[in-house]
């Protein structure tokens, strides 16, 4: 997974979706310049789906892989995993993903500011899929995503603006979405999160 799967917001759901859940994951876009940014994708797996996870990739060779299959791999000592990829460049680079819909837009939004937005339809349209589960698998995929998040921060000099809680010193805003409620087409969400940032 690399710069494709910065830019493009569902894909990275979609990996969360495919590991069957026990996964928390956190997506960082962080203004460095007016003109360039970086993009953070972090995704913790639980003790117990990484160890069953090793030991189908001791079998197959491939479990692992495609956890963390371009991030750098850290085994924590509580037995769980933590996958973290950073891509850095222009706002060409990280938005403009030839032949697919975009998922991160960076807009000029007056001097020395840059509006960060991250469209929602991607996130429900891809996950939301509760509905079409028999009451078996969604008791199980139920059980698999409680609790797990995934959290969006937006981050530079300064926000001065955002639909987003915006932290104490102003200078991020994050939101945090459970995954459960994408999954079950529940999750109240705008039509994008987006904050105007300061460039640093």
């Amino acid at each position: 997974m690399g710069l494709k799967s910065i830019a493009k917001l569902g894909a990275m759901l979609m990996l969360g979706a495919s590991l069957a859940g026990c996964i928390d994951a956190t997506v960082d876009v962080e203004l460095t310049s007016e003109t360039t940014a970086k993009a953070t994708l972090v995704q913790v797996m639980s003790a117990d789906f990484y160890a069953m996870f090793k030991m189908n990739a001791s079998e197959s060779e491939t479990a692992t892989s495609e956890f963390c299959s371009e991030g750098d791999l850290v085994e924590n000592s509580d037995g769980s995993a933590t996958c973290t990829l950073t891509e850095e460049g222009t706002f060409e680079e990280l938005a403009a993903i030839e032949g697919e819909d975009n998922a991160l837009f960076f807009t000029p939004a007056g001097p020395g500011l840059v509006r960060v937005a991250l469209p929602t339809a991607d996130m429900m349209g891809e996950l939301s899929s509760g509905e079409d589960l028999d009451p078996e698998t969604k008791q199980m995929v139920e059980a698999f995503f409680t609790g797990h998040t995934i959290t969006i921060r937006i981050s530079g000099a300064e926000i001065t603006e955002t639909n987003m809680d915006l932290s104490d010193d102003k200078k991020s805003a994050e939101t945090e979405v459970p995954f459960l409620e994408l999954i079950n087409g529940t999750a109240d969400l705008p039509d994008e999160f987006f904050a105007v940032v300061r460039a640093k």
